[in-house]
C-alpha cells in the first residue's frame, strides 16, 4: 500500500517543530527564523509536499470572521499599456463583469489591479497579492506581448483570457475567431453575398496569430461561388488605402473591426443594405447600428473564473506543464447593414 500523504502534522512531527511553525514556514511568515524556514521547505520537498492556498486562505478567512461564509478572493490584473486601442477597455470591462458575477455564485470575489505603465510593477504586485493571500489570478487581455514571468507562479494559479501568454505560458480562455469568422462568412453566402471584403488593422490580426486571415483565405479557397477578393490588412485605417482596395476589387459586402469603413463605403456610392453590407468583427467597437459578431466576453470573464478556482481547488499553483486553451465561439448579432434572407 502506497504510503500516506504528507501532512502538515506530520512533517512537524519529524523535524521536531510545532504545526503552527510549519505552516507558517510554507506560507512564507516572516515570523519564522530564516534557516528554520528553508529546513521545513526542504523537509516538504523530500517528502512530497504541497500547500493548498485556498484551505489556507479558508481557515485564515474563518479565524478573522469567527465562523462566518468564506469568499476566497481572486484577482483580475489588467495591463496598462499606453498604445492600447481605447475600445479595449469596454471588452475588458465585460470581461470582469462576467468574471465577478460568477465569482459571487461560486464564493468568491475580485479584485482588480493595474500592473505595468501607470500600474504597480510586477514585483510589487506579487508582493500585493501574497500579502493579502490571493493565489489566483485572472488575466485581461494585452495589445503587446505580456510579461509576468516575475510574479512567484509557485504561488499562484492563473488564466490568460486571450490566446497566446508565454512569460510564462499559461492555461487560457479566449473567443474562438477563426470558427466565428468561418460562420459568419457562410452566412453571408446563404445571403447572397459573392465578394466578401475583409479589413483589418495588422496588429489585430497578427495578435491572434493570423486567425481571422486565415479564416477568411481558407473560406475563399474552399467555396467555388466565392470571388476571391484579397484582404485589406494595414498598419493604421486610412480612408485613402481603403477607397483604392474599394474601387478596384468590388467587395460586395466588408467585413472588419473599424464601422469608420461604412462612412467611406458610401461615399463610394454603395447604399447598405441594398447594394452592401458591412459586418463588425466586434460589436463592442461599433459606432453605429450594424450587424456583427459578439464575441462573448461576459461568458468568457465566467468561463475564465471557473476553470481557476478548479485549478486552486485541486491545488494546481505554478506554471503548468502543458497548456491548454479553451476557446467560446461568438454570437451573430443582426443588424441593417445586410440583406435579409429572401
Amino acid at each position: 500500500m502506497a504510503d500516506p500523504a504528507p501532512t502538515l502534522r506530520s512533517l512537524a512531527r519529524v523535524l521536531g517543530l510545532s504545526r503552527t511553525t510549519v505552516s507558517d514556514a510554507l506560507r512564507g511568515s516572516q515570523r519564522v527564523d530564516p534557516n528554520t524556514a528553508e529546513r521545513v521547505r526542504q523537509a516538504a520537498r523530500e517528502a512530497g509536499y504541497r500547500r493548498n492556498p485556498l484551505a489556507g486562505a479558508l481557515m485564515s478567512e474563518l479565524r478573522r470572521s469567527r465562523g462566518t461564509a468564506f469568499h476566497g478572493v481572486l484577482a483580475a490584473i489588467d495591463f496598462n499599456e499606453p498604445d492600447r486601442p481605447a475600445h479595449a477597455a469596454r471588452y475588458h470591462r465585460e470581461l470582469v463583469v462576467g468574471a465577478e458575477a460568477r465569482a459571487v455564485e461560486l464564493g468568491f470575489k475580485i479584485e482588480k489591479f493595474s500592473v505595468g505603465h501607470a500600474g504597480v510593477s510586477v514585483q510589487r504586485l506579487d508582493a500585493i497579492l501574497q500579502a493579502r493571500g490571493i493565489h489566483g489570478v485572472i488575466l485581461l487581455p494585452a495589445w503587446d506581448e505580456p510579461d509576468l514571468s516575475n510574479l512567484d507562479w509557485t504561488r499562484f494559479a492563473g488564466i490568460y483570457t486571450d490566446y497566446i501568454i508565454e512569460r510564462p505560458a499559461l492555461h487560457s480562455v479566449c473567443p474562438d475567431h477563426y470558427r466565428s469568422l468561418l460562420a459568419a462568412l457562410q452566412r453571408l453566402a446563404a445571403l447572397g453575398y459573392r465578394r466578401p471584403g475583409l479589413f483589418l488593422q495588422k496588429h489585430a490580426d497578427e495578435r491572434l496569430q493570423y486567425r481571422w486571415g486565415a479564416a477568411f483565405r481558407a473560406f475563399q479557397e474552399s467555396h467555388a461561388a466565392i470571388k476571391p477578393v484579397p484582404p485589406l490588412i494595414v498598419d493604421a485605417f486610412a480612408k485613402e488605402e481603403f477607397v483604392r482596395w474599394f474601387r478596384r476589387h468590388k467587395p460586395d459586402v466588408v467585413v472588419g473591426h473599424n464601422t469608420v469603413a461604412i462612412d467611406w463605403m458610401e461615399g463610394c456610392g454603395a447604399e447598405l443594405p441594398a447594394t452592401h453590407g458591412f459586418v463588425c468583427l466586434n460589436v463592442l467597437m461599433k459606432t453605429r447600428p450594424c450587424a456583427g459578431l459578439d464575441l462573448q466576453p461576459r461568458t468568457l470573464g465566467a468561463r475564465a473564473t471557473e476553470l481557476l478556482i478548479g485549478q486552486l481547488q485541486r491545488n494546481e499553483t505554478g506554471i503548468p506543464e502543458w497548456p491548454s486553451t479553451t476557446t467560446i465561439p461568438a454570437h451573430w448579432v443582426d443588424g441593417p447593414t445586410l440583406r435579409t434572407a429572401e
